[in-house]
């Protein structure tokens, strides 16, 4: 135990970005903050790195794009973060014939039907091809334009207290009967269920449902309707489910949260390990190189760690999901180039400019989640990709021009299948297998070398999140995602950071509306001790 007594206003654990969020909200209020954070660096998962040995190229290592970050903490905390919007939402080749594909374009809706036409339809269109339209294109506008009207009068929200659900759902459905029954479908039904009553073609679903799975291990049949669930928050991000690119990597992200929190006058101390708390009085026990073993006390503590690891701290645990396990393989590679298509109709740069769907239709899903399930490595394990090089090339150094990064999301990748000996790279095999089954050329022909020689491949499972960045089981989001709402009537007008404990706040991922990098819970901790009119910007 620590002799002396440091008193602070807010003592903040975890210098991720929800940490650095609140931080930066609290010290801009006048208040005096700490933050520890027990890595050696900040930022948790929002972190750029230099994986391979000698080359200048910064990866976003973890997460990888922002969508659900309010442009209102932008705003508020005069970031220096700069987002770039992708034109081409996603590229999906037909497992069954990848020399077609499905490419979304953003900006031009006639392209994205003529892509439609070609990859559905192909020949057997014939001389009716001028003026064919097909019903999935069809069917595809109507979903997205009614999740779009949901999605913008549901974001704002998550900034606000916590809504009844029979008001969330009053202020989602608006006075449009599609809405209405796409959000009761949402709220009810299995995202499986949802998707086969608006779309007919396995492979159209697939595109749709992977945005319920991602960091989520469930099959979109499950009852529990944890995809649909993950499957909301990554539709209404800044009201138009766009995901984009952070100028200069994720490390940009939280690099200018620390920079707010600092010019705030936010203490943070890194390689600073807690290992007490006592929220009945405030008392944090910590140890640092620096001043060795200290006591804290603090008016408000924000755990913006994940709660299991809280609950490690207390003798009084709060209520968290005791054994989350992520489902995922993260790859990321740096390429000499980028490899070939076998669909010669699309050109790479459009194809890996947005989210690269791999072996990801509705059936195949299904199949790699049931095999997952019993343990076992996907014969085709389902994957989407993306080359943040093409939006920003700002990550890699001048001698490093015209090369490229991939990130590679493997879904359905929970821990136990790494659990065996040769496990990790019989996953990679597996996974490089099903990529090089929808390109031109090996994936494994274009990836770079470093400076010893070595392929330019940099391999994360659950069970490496949980080691280095503290994730439970390898999970993104800390514990399953919620509704954002309140589900109690007690809930109703909290902020969704609260505890049983009066002076403890959870405000990392693992509260509800966390998950993502979006400062949302890091926010609505400072909202809940300042109140949301002093958490606008200082003249």
């Amino acid at each position: 135990m620590g002799t002396a007594v440091a008193f602070y206003d807010d003592i903040v654990i975890g210098a991720g970005h929800n940490g650095l969020t609140a931080a930066a909200y609290l010290a801009r209020a006048g208040r005096r903050v700490v933050v520890l954070e027990k890595a050696d660096h900040i930022g948790g998962a929002t972190i750029s790195a230099m994986p391979f040995a000698g080359l200048d190229a910064k990866l976003s290592r973890y997460s990888y794009l922002v969508s659900l970050m309010p442009r209102q903490i932008i705003a508020d905390l005069d970031l220096d973060i700069s987002l770039v919007r992708r034109r081409y939402a996603s590229y999906t080749p037909l497992p069954s014939d990848p020399a077609r594909g499905i490419l979304i374009d953003n900006a031009d809706a006639g392209a994205t039907a003529a892509s439609f036409r070609r990859a559905l339809h192909g020949d057997r269109v014939g001389s009716d091809a001028v003026g064919f339209t097909p019903a999935a294109f069809v069917a595809w506008q109507s979903f997205y334009r009614h999740i779009g009207s949901i999605s913008r009068r549901v974001f704002p929200t998550m900034i606000e207290p916590l809504r009844a659900a029979a008001d969330m759902h009053e202020l989602a459905i608006g006075t449009d009967t599609s809405d209405a029954e796409l959000w009761e479908s949402l709220t009810t039904l299995p995202l499986g269920t949802l998707l086969g009553q608006y779309f007919d073609d396995d492979v159209v679903r697939g595109i749709v449902a992977t945005d319920g799975l991602i960091g989520t291990f469930a099959d979109l049949d499950d009852t529990s309707l944890r995809q649909n669930i993950c499957f909301l928050y990554h539709v209404i991000g800044g009201g138009t489910g766009d995901w984009d690119v952070p100028v200069g990597g994720m490390g940009a992200v939280s690099g200018s949260l620390y920079q707010a929190a600092a010019m705030a006058g936010a203490e943070v101390c890194t390689a600073a390990a807690v290992t007490g708390i006592d929220p009945a009085d405030g008392t944090v026990e910590v140890t640092d190189p620096v001043h060795g073993a200290r006591t804290l006390r603090g008016s408000v503590i924000h755990a913006a760690c994940a709660p299991q690891a809280l609950n490690r701290l207390l003798d009084d645990p709060i209520p968290c999901d005791p054994d989350p396990k992520g489902a995922q393989l993260k790859i990321n590679l740096l390429l000499d180039r980028l490899p070939g298509l076998r669909d010669t109709t699309v050109s790479p740069v459009a194809a890996f400019s947005g989210t690269f769907h791999v072996n990801e239709s509705a059936a195949q899903l299904h199949e790699a989640w049931k095999q997952a399930a019993r343990g076992e490595v996907p014969d085709v394990p389902p994957c989407e990709i993306y080359c943040h090089t093409l939006s920003d090339p700002s990550i890699l150094g001048p001698e490093l021009a015209g090369r490229h990064t991939l990130t590679l999301f493997g879904l359905h990748m929970p821990p136990e299948v790494f659990d065996e000996p040769g496990a990790v790279e019989h996953a990679v095999g597996a996974t490089f297998a099903s990529l090089n089954s929808v390109l031109a050329e090996p994936i494994q022909n274009v990836i770079a070398h470093d400076l010893d020689g070595r392929p330019c491949i940099e391999v994360k499972t659950p069970q490496d999140l949980e080691e280095s960045v503290g994730l439970p089981g390898g999970n993104i989001f800390h514990q399953p995602l919620r509704w954002p709402w309140a589900e109690s009537a007690s809930e109703v007008g909290t902020w969704g950071v609260e505890t049983p404990h009066p002076r403890l706040l959870l405000c990392g991922a693992g509260a509800r509306r966390g998950g993502g990098v979006s400062g949302i819970p890091g926010r609505n901790a400072a909202a809940k001790v300042l109140g949301p009119d002093a958490l606008r910007p200082r003249d």
